[in-house]
C-alpha cells in the first residue's frame, strides 16, 4: 500500500512539473519582448557601474537612451571618452568635443578658518545640520559631516578637516556628490585640462560679514574681474566664465593670482608633474590636500 502511495505522489508531482512548464514555456513566448541587439552591444560597452550619472536608473536604461537617439554617447562618466568612442562607432555618429565634467567644492575653509561655530549635537549629518540655525557663522560653507563621502561610489572625497576634498584621480564625475550636498556647494564643472582655476568660496555676504564668520573668505573685492574678463561678479561673488576658459591661455590669470587680496583663487585637478617635482620631498597627503578644493558657482543657501 505504501509504494502506492509513493508512486501516486510521485505521478503527480511529474504531472505537476509538465503543466508547469508547458505554463512558463507559453509565458515565455507570450510576453517575449524583442530586444534590439545594438542595445545589447550598447550594454556591453559600458562599465556598469549602475551609478546613474548619466541620468539614467543603470547602464541598461542608458545603453537603450543611446540606441534611441535620446541620449549622447558622452553622457557616461564612468566610462569616460573611450567608452563614448565605441557607442559613437557602434552608431555610426560623430562625437562633438566636448570637457568631461568633475566634481568641484565651492568650499575653502577648514575648521580652523571658521569662526563662530558651536557643539552641534544632532543627527551627524550634512542634511540635518542645515536645517539648524548657528551650526557655524558662515551660512554659505561646507558643514562637514560628509554627505558626499558617504554617497560616492568610488572613495573619490573625503572629509579633511571638515572640508570636502575631491581626489581627481579616482573620481569618474558621477555627480552623486553634487546631487546630496543640501547647501548645493558641489557643482560639476568642465575640465578641459588636468587643472582647472576655480574661486574657492561661496559666501554672498559683503566683506565686513564674510570677514565675521570665515578667515579665508572672498571679501567681493572685484579685483579679479577689474584684471580680466573671464570673471563675471554675481552677489558679491566673483565667476569664472568657462565657456572663456582655454587651457594654455594665460586671460592675465597669473596676475589675478597675485592680486587676490584673500588668495581664494586655486588650481584643482591631478597635480602636473612640476607640481609634483616641487614637492618631491614631502608626503604625499600635503600634495593632494593641497589642490584638490573647491571653485565657485552660485549656492543656494537652505539653512
Amino acid at each position: 500500500m505504501t509504494w502506492l502511495i509513493v508512486l501516486l505522489a510521485a505521478g503527480a508531482m511529474l504531472a505537476l512539473a509538465i503543466v508547469m512548464g508547458f505554463i512558463l514555456g507559453w509565458a515565455n513566448k507570450a510576453f517575449h519582448v524583442e530586444v534590439n541587439p545594438l542595445v545589447e552591444r550598447a550594454l556591453d560597452m559600458l562599465p556598469g557601474a549602475n551609478c546613474g550619472g548619466c541620468g539614467y536608473m543603470g547602464c541598461a536604461d542608458f545603453a537603450e537612451a543611446v540606441v534611441e537617439g535620446k541620449a549622447p554617447p558622452t553622457a557616461c562618466p564612468v566610462g569616460g571618452e573611450g567608452c563614448a568612442t565605441k557607442l559613437a562607432r557602434l552608431l555610426g555618429i560623430e562625437l562633438d568635443e566636448s570637457a568631461p565634467y568633475r566634481p568641484v567644492v565651492h568650499c575653502g575653509a577648514t575648521y580652523e578658518d571658521r569662526l563662530g561655530r558651536t557643539d552641534y549635537q544632532g543627527e551627524p549629518t550634512c542634511e540635518a545640520a542645515n536645517f539648524v540655525a548657528g551650526v557655524q557663522g558662515c551660512a554659505y560653507g561646507c558643514l562637514g559631516f560628509g554627505d558626499c563621502q558617504a554617497a560616492c561610489p568610488f572613495d573619490a572625497i573625503h572629509v579633511v578637516d571638515g572640508l570636502a576634498v575631491v581626489n581627481y584621480d579616482k573620481c569618474t564625475g558621477c555627480g552623486k556628490c553634487e546631487k546630496v550636498c543640501p547647501r548645493h556647494i558641489i557643482s560639476m564643472a568642465p575640465f578641459k585640462a588636468e587643472q582647472m582655476l576655480v574661486v574657492k568660496c561661496s559666501n554672498k555676504d559683503f566683506g565686513k560679514d564674510v570677514r565675521a564668520v570665515c578667515k579665508v573668505g572672498c571679501i567681493g573685492c572685484k579685483a579679479c574681474a577689474r584684471i580680466s574678463d573671464l570673471f563675471v561678479m554675481k552677489d558679491n561673488l566673483p565667476h569664472i566664465d568657462y565657456d572663456k576658459y582655454e587651457p594654455g591661455e594665460e586671460h592675465d590669470l597669473n596676475l589675478v593670482l597675485d592680486k587676490c587680496p584673500m588668495k581664494r583663487m586655486q588650481y584643482v585637478g591631478k597635480p602636473s608633474e612640476k607640481d609634483l617635482a616641487a614637492v618631491a620631498d614631502e608626503k604625499a597627503p600635503a600634495i593632494v590636500e593641497a589642490d584638490f578644493k573647491t571653485t565657485v558657482d552660485d549656492a543656494e543657501y537652505r539653512g
